[in-house]
């Protein structure tokens, strides 16, 4: 039987890493998943393209300064070109680049781990005592609209349904002409729009989830589909009240 040929890869794995080179190892990482991903130059700094991509990636926005210090530490702890390392940095700097670096390279999908699975949906001539009732009943206070070819229309949403029959009630109209002859869909022209919701596909991350949310304040639900369109039946539906959930999954990871 032939001797093993121990190779230098070998090697590496048998002994335990280096703070520094996990530490450059995460940094490599990161670095190289920020330019790839937005299509950014390979020569730009590093600092440089954290702070291009902070207002497009919740991950990078919320570790923007640890980010552009671990840019700095790098060049404390290496010499040259040749990652000579020169100093060893705290294993309390490197479990925390190395969290960074999960949650840019394998982030968690929104699907696997917030989104609601069981979609409840509403038919969109559908009264609005009906609708009413299947919110109060539900618990739900967001509620994808669906038409006749099940195409989602947009969201029937609790408080701007209240905001608007009071205004009904304000201008002179009839609790039961509003409740009875108007339909959730005559409604929605008056309280829902493209802002309001938005389509994904059923890769969504949880960090890009978050990114909607924080991009765009009006956001009422981020409903998942195959390939994030609204003739496609939903697989789950994210809203305002997952922000504090998801926050707590990108905080643990």
């Amino acid at each position: 039987m032939k001797d093993k040929i121990i190779t230098k890869d070998d090697i590496v794995d048998n002994v335990t890493k280096s703070n520094s080179m996990r530490f450059l190892s995460a940094f490599n990482n990161i670095d190289y998943t920020i330019k790839t991903r937005y299509n950014l130059n390979r020569s730009m700094g590093f600092s440089e393209a954290i702070r291009k991509v902070a207002g497009l990636n919740f991950t990078i926005r919320k570790y923007e300064d640890d980010l552009i210090d671990y840019g700095r530490l790098r060049n404390a702890i290496v010499h040259g070109n040749d990652d000579f390392v020169i100093a060893e940095p705290h294993i309390e700097v490197v479990e925390k680049i190395e969290k960074i670096e999960r949650l840019l390279t394998t982030p968690p999908r929104a699907l696997d781990v917030v989104a609601r699975r069981d979609v409840l949906l509403v038919e969109s001539s559908k009264s609005m005592r009906e609708v009413i009732m299947l919110i109060a009943s539900s618990g739900y206070s967001n509620i994808p609209v669906v038409d006749k070819d099940n195409e989602i229309v947009g969201i029937a949403n609790g408080q701007k349904i209240l905001d608007s029959f009071g205004k009904y009630l304000l201008a002179g109209g009839k609790p039961q002409v509003f409740l009875d002859s108007i339909k959730i869909e005559d409604m929605l022209s008056k309280i829902e729009n493209s802002d309001y919701y938005a389509f994904a596909n059923k890769d969504i991350t949880v960090e890009q989830t978050l990114s909607l949310f924080h991009q765009n304040s009006k956001l009422l639900a981020v409903l998942v589909t195959p390939n994030g369109g609204a003739k496609e039946k939903p697989l789950g539906i994210m809203t305002p009240s997952d922000v504090i959930k998801m926050n707590k999954i990108m905080e643990n990871y």
